[in-house]
Order: structure tokens, then sequence, then C-alpha cells
């Protein structure tokens, strides 16, 4: 487990950034309210024109926008500059994960499956910036959302919705597997886990971005999951990718995602361990011998390669 003091998780929890993303989060998936309204009423009697807006399963959808435009509002009131940005990001992210789960719990058009995976999905990013944030602060900018992370990554994304919403309308059985929509949900919170103990107890030694140089004070982390796995960030977010297919019940997009992530950090891990090797020497290389890269089939680079 992390080295950790009481103080050490105090102070992470102070830095200005992750409070802010924290808070914007919070209050974008205070988009919730809406089951309060429904369920006692508060909304009284509406005009007849908006009678069947109301009963309509897509009515939360719409209180979701309605309340995103809000949120925005009173984001943009509260905070200036850099933080403005922050919370828009944070509060995107927050009504995203209110509306999944609205619709998960509602069952709005029959989308529950749907509504976990968006749930899994917009937490995924926001933790992501949050981490990133309460560790190692130095490094920290908008980009750590990874909203933008990639072309390919939105592209991946967006197939894999197409791929649900074809096998919703023609082959809807399938979406009616939950037993593997909780395998595809425990993977997700498997990789999820992993991923975040790696940001956390690397701290200021973890970057999204593979350093070709080796920074002031960057040392090599072997302790906790470190110990596990030579990459545990890399083991994290690749059963993360399998397990939202899986929580899909995207028999397709499963495949696809599960080749193209293997081959991605085949060569990301091989590329990253030149540098390691490089860096740390003799050191990286005994820590080699002892831990595994934790991703089945991907051995890294050996130093006799070089």
């Amino acid at each position: 487990l992390p080295r950790f003091t009481v103080s050490d998780v105090v102070v992470m929890l102070l830095i200005r950034e992750a409070i802010v993303s924290l808070q914007s989060f919070v209050l974008g998936v205070g988009v919730l309210l809406y089951l309060l309204l429904q369920w006692f009423d508060v909304w009284g009697a509406p005009p007849s024109w908006l009678q069947d807006v109301r009963g309509c399963p897509g009515s939360a959808l719409v209180f979701s926008l309605l309340y995103l435009v809000l949120v925005n509002l009173i984001i943009r009131l509260v905070f200036r500059g850099k933080e403005w940005m922050i919370g828009v990001c944070g509060s995107f992210l927050g009504v995203v994960f209110g509306t999944g789960l609205l619709t998960a719990i509602l069952n709005i058009y029959n989308l529950r499956i749907f509504g976990c995976y968006v749930m899994v999905l917009s937490f995924f990013h926001f933790s992501e910036y949050f981490t990133t944030a309460a560790t190692n602060p130095t490094a920290v900018t908008l980009d750590s959302y990874l909203l933008n992370h990639s072309v390919s990554y939105w592209v991946a994304a967006v197939s894999s919705w197409l791929e649900y919403v074809l096998e919703y309308f023609f082959a809807p059985y399938i979406k009616t597997l939950w037993y593997i929509s909780v395998i595809g949900a425990l993977l997700c919170i498997f990789g999820e886990i992993v991923r975040k103990l790696a940001m956390v107890t690397a701290q200021k030694n973890f970057n999204h971005i593979v350093q070709v140089k080796r920074q002031s004070g960057h040392k090599l982390v072997t302790h906790g999951v470190y110990a596990w796995f030579r990459h545990p960030s890399y083991v994290g977010w690749f059963w993360w990718s399998i397990g939202t297919q899986v929580l899909l019940v995207n028999p397709v997009c499963v495949v696809i995602y599960t080749a193209a992530s293997w081959t991605f950090f085949n060569e990301r891990i091989y590329f990253e361990e030149r540098t390691l090797n490089d860096f740390f020497e003799e050191e990286y290389v005994n820590y080699q011998k002892k831990v595994g890269t934790g991703l089945p089939f991907i051995k890294g680079y050996s130093i006799s390669e070089g």
C-alpha cells in the first residue's frame, strides 16, 4: 500500500486544483435533484402543455441539460481564470455522471446498462484530473482530465456507442445479459483502483506523458502496487478499457478494444522501458527481473536488445 501519513492525505485534499475539480464535480452530480423533485412531487401541477414532457422518461435528460446550463452560470460567477475552466470540465463530468445514474435508476428507455457505462466513463476522466492534482500538482493541467486524450481514443469510444445502439435495436436480447455487464463493471472497478493506486503511490514520479529526459527528483518507485506490476497504471487502464465494453455487452468492441489496447501498451511499454533503463540502469534491470509488466504476454524492453 502507498506509504502515507494522515498529514500527507490532508495536504493532498487541500490543493486548490483538486478542491475546485471536486466541488464542481459534486455540484454537477446535483442533477440527481431530479429524483427528489419527482418523488416528492415538488413540481406541482404543470401547465397542460408540459404534462406530457414531465411524464416522459426523456424529461430527466431535458432536466440534465437545463441543469448543466444553470451549473455553468454558477461556476462562471464563482471561479475566475484557470479555475473557471477546471470547474467547467469538472461540472460537465459531474452532470454526465449524474445523468448516467438517473438513467440507470429510472431505466430510461431501457438504457440502464448504458447509464452505468456513462457513470464509469465520466468518473474515470474526473478522477484522472483529481488524483493528478492531489498527488502531483506541479504536473496538473486541463489536459489531465484526458478529455482531449487523442482522436483515436474518441473514435474508439464513439464506435462502441454505435455498436451498442445497433445491437440495442437489432439484437436487444444481447443487452439483457446483465450478468455479463456485472463482470464488466467489476473489471472497470478493478482497473480504476489499480490505476489510481499507481498514481497515488508514484506521486511526482507519475506523468501522463512518457518522459524522455530524467527530471530532477525522479525516483524509481518499486513499493506498493509497483511491487505487483511494473506498469500498474497501464494494467489498470487496460482492464478498465476492456471492462467498459464487457459492461456494454459489445462483443465486437470487446475483441477490438482488447487487440488495440494490447498493441498500444506493448509498444508504449517497450519505448518507456528503454528510457527507464537509461535513467536507472542496473537498478531498473534488477527491478525487471523481480517484477513483471502486469500485462499478458507483454515483456517490455530488455537491455540485452539495446
